[in-house]
């Protein structure tokens, strides 16, 4: 008879996020995770895999996590311009409210893996690809309504946004000076008119 699991699998994962987070994959141990999910390692295994198949299943969650709270903004947003400010500004506020200026999951992931790790590259790049759809579902709903321009490339506009929010993910590590997200923000904006 198969043992029934003493845990709960999501609530484990949002504690891999974050010790992945917080240390880095090549920085996090076998057992710095027993240790940090509260789990033992047998069930570590039996349940997840190996850390690779961890880190990838927490990069996962955390996609999910973040992807869902942008869709909510968007869709609660009255206008395409306010949907867009909301977007920066949940990014920004979550960036400086992290005192340990860990950044973003999925940039520090692109850094340390990205370049040789498929499987880290592959979901880097579909991260990336729901940003920017994001962006350009709300320039196309702006350009509707006549708030965006209609002149301008809404796939050039989506992409300038995207790559924006990069550099401030890791602008971040060297500063938390609010005016300064904020100067980028604004100039960021600025482009949609």
């Amino acid at each position: 008879m198969a043992r029934t699991k003493e845990f709960d699998e999501s609530e484990v994962l949002q504690k891999a996020v974050s010790l992945f987070w917080d240390k880095g994959y090549n920085g996090t141990s076998m057992q710095d995770l027993v240790e940090g999910l509260g789990i033992s390692r047998s069930s570590l295994y039996d349940t997840f895999g190996d850390k690779h198949q961890l880190y990838i299943k927490a990069l996962e969650t955390y996609q999910k996590g973040y992807g869902s709270q942008m869709c909510a903004l968007i869709s609660e947003a009255p206008s395409a311009k306010e949907a867009m400010r909301a977007l920066f500004d949940l990014i920004v506020n979550n960036l400086l409210d992290d005192q340990q200026r860990k950044g973003c999951f999925f940039v520090n992931a692109g850094v340390e893996l990205g370049a040789y790790d498929q499987e880290v590259s592959s979901l880097i790049c579909q991260n990336e690809q729901q940003l920017e759809q994001t962006f350009l579902k709300v320039i196309h709903k702006g350009q509707e309504t006549g708030e965006i321009d209609q002149r301008k490339d809404p796939q050039a506009l989506a992409r300038f946004l995207s790559n924006t929010v990069k550099g401030l993910q890791v602008s971040v590590k060297s500063t938390t000076d609010k005016g300064f997200f904020e100067d980028v923000i604004r100039t960021a904006l600025i482009t949609l008119d």
